[in-house]
């Protein structure tokens, strides 16, 4: 699970990113599947068409200020698509239930090992809701305590140092985990999740790392993620001893390294081919340069010569 805020102007292109409306929806016609699209607790002016409301706090919210908190949340591939669906309301209902607007979407891309890879992207404005009808301009002012209809709606998570919003986030978490194993027990699925990091579980393990949707596609590293589980596979299934279970995911690790070096080195080939043409370009100026200041230089001394001429006749 990650957790964002966005700025002014990056929420309606954010609510139209995970809703896969206008520029892309190409993603579907190249075989992505969108799940499922929900939003609710629209003002009004908005109840019918939430993209109004995510412009309105682009354009009315301060410069400085958050358009809009989100949960992007990996999903059980276990779970049926009915059963993700399900999972995402309840936990749009516990946390945001009828406080604040929301908008939900569903992706399902290709995962790296060939399989569903199903994600939640969750957004929702922190302005709370009041019953207090208000205009697009009036609605994102300041809160006025003693005089509500006066201004704007109340924004939560304001004046929190950075401690708090950590332990925020870090509970936020393990509800996530409650819920989405709950969803699993019922589902009568052994499996569980667990948020917590591997060391924090006591485990001497290298993580795996984690790669977007977008990353998916390049078969280089999906290679390279399958070579790593598949040690750390074969590592498991022999019981081989702690050393050996390291070099393997050393071994994996230097491969990842070797990887890395090679991008690396294929940038600064770029860089150096580029460096090359600037220099044989500014080399080729340098030379017209020469030739026009010669030529130049010839028809100066050739003039006098000429004048001579003309005088003795």
């Amino acid at each position: 699970m990650k957790v964002k805020t966005g700025g002014a102007g990056k929420a309606a292109p954010h609510a139209e990113y995970i809703a896969r409306e206008g520029e892309y929806s190409k993603r579907l016609e190249k075989g992505e599947k969108l799940e499922h699209t929900e939003y609710g607790n629209m003002p009004k002016w908005a109840e019918h068409n939430p993209s109004e409301f995510w412009k309105a706090a682009d354009l009315y919210e301060r410069k400085n200020g958050s358009t809009y908190r989100e949960f992007e949340i990996g999903l059980p591939r276990e779970l049926s698509e009915k059963q993700r669906i399900e999972l995402v309301q309840e936990w749009v209902k516990q946390e945001i239930g009828d406080k604040h607007p929301y908008q939900f979407a569903i992706h399902n891309p290709k995962a790296m090992d060939g399989g569903e890879q199903p994600h939640a992207h969750i957004m929702f404005n922190e302005r709370k809701l009041d019953g207090i009808e208000r205009d697009p301009d009036q609605y994102f002012k300041r809160f006025n305590s003693k005089n509500p209809e006066r201004g704007g709606c109340q924004k939560l998570n304001t004046g929190k140092d950075y401690a708090v919003r950590k332990q925020e986030i870090k509970e936020v978490r393990e509800r996530w985990e409650t819920m989405c194993n709950r969803s699993l027990e019922r589902a009568g699925l052994s499996i569980r999740v667990n948020l917590k990091s591997l060391k924090e579980q006591g485990i001497d393990q290298a993580p795996e790392r984690k790669y977007m949707p977008s990353e998916a596609r390049d078969p280089e590293k999906r290679a390279e993620l399958m070579a790593f589980r598949q040690s750390r596979k074969d590592t498991q299934s022999r019981q081989v001893a702690p050393q050996d279970v390291k070099q393997g995911i050393d071994s994996t690790m230097q491969r990842f390294e070797a990887y890395k070096l090679k991008q690396e080195l294929e940038q600064q080939q770029k860089i150096a081919e580029m460096e090359k043409a600037r220099l044989a370009t500014e080399a080729k100026k340098a030379i017209e340069i020469e030739r026009q200041r010669q030529a130049k230089a010839e028809l100066k001394k050739a003039m006098p010569s000429k004048s001579k001429g003309m005088e003795r006749d």
